[in-house]
């Protein structure tokens, strides 16, 4: 009997160092309610959240879930990799280098920089969304009031807005098609008697459809390669330029 408890202690206390060990190796869980929260360069953690505070991911981190906040801004720095990001009220910011899935706010403007790579799509809807040289998106890119910019960039899926102005510049490639919606009820505030301006820069391709829902401006570089336009306007109504700029 003695030997069978000094047994049963014994295993009792190696789980017991085991299950430590296992909790210490563990990826931590980043979260605040009222105040900022930081992965400091290099960490990897399982999520990364806030409620009223900033979110910021260090360079070089891993964060394997969601990065999200309600009121603040949420910052990736270089070469960090994250998965679902996430803001209601806030800038987001994705540094050179870094990878992520899906991106989106409601209430703020979105800024990818060079060679980022984005797995998924990026949606906000009031702000505006900047992609720069080198980067991807596998899929959509969307908003309903703010410029969006492909700046050399590539996106794989469709590129829609309702009152945003476009601009594809610098070899920008879109995949999919450019969708400029009709403006509704749901319009979120946004000037529904601007015409947005559609400029489509030299050397870049639509290889999908210009699909015109509502008037717009449109621009298309003698050096553009575009696929159609059809809606309100068509390609005779496209404003042919040569230069940097219409």
């Amino acid at each position: 009997m003695t030997i069978a408890l000094k047994k049963s202690a014994f295993t009792i206390g190696l789980l017991g160092l085991l299950a430590l060990a296992l909790a210490l190796a563990a990826p931590a869980r980043a979260g605040a309610v009222n105040k900022s929260v930081r992965i400091d360069a290099g960490q990897q953690v399982d999520a990364a959240s806030s409620v009223n505070g900033s979110v910021t991911v260090g360079a070089g981190a891993v964060v394997t879930g969601e990065v999200s906040t309600v009121n603040g801004q949420i910052k990736i720095d270089a070469n960090a990799e994250v998965q679902e990001v996430s803001t209601v009220n806030g800038e987001l910011r994705v540094a050179g280098g870094a990878r992520s899935r899906n991106l989106s706010t409601v209430n703020g403007a979105i800024r990818v920089d060079e060679n980022v790579a984005v797995d998924g799509w990026i949606e906000a809807v009031n702000g505006g969304i900047s992609i720069a040289r080198d980067s991807t998106v596998a899929g959509h890119v969307s908003n309903v009031n703010g410029e969006i910019e492909l700046d050399g960039s590539q996106v794989g899926g469709d590129l829609s807005t309702v009152s945003g102005d476009v601009t594809l510049d610098n070899g920008a490639i879109l995949s999919g098609d450019l969708i400029v919606a009709k403006p509704g009820g749901w319009n979120w505030g946004g000037n529904k008697g601007r015409a947005p301006n559609v400029v489509i820069g030299p050397n870049s391709r639509v290889m999908g459809t210009i699909r015109l829902e509502r008037e717009v401006m449109l621009y298309i570089s003698d050096t553009a390669d575009v696929g159609g336009v059809e809606g309100e306007l068509s390609m005779s109504d496209a404003v042919r330029f040569s230069g940097d700029r219409p």
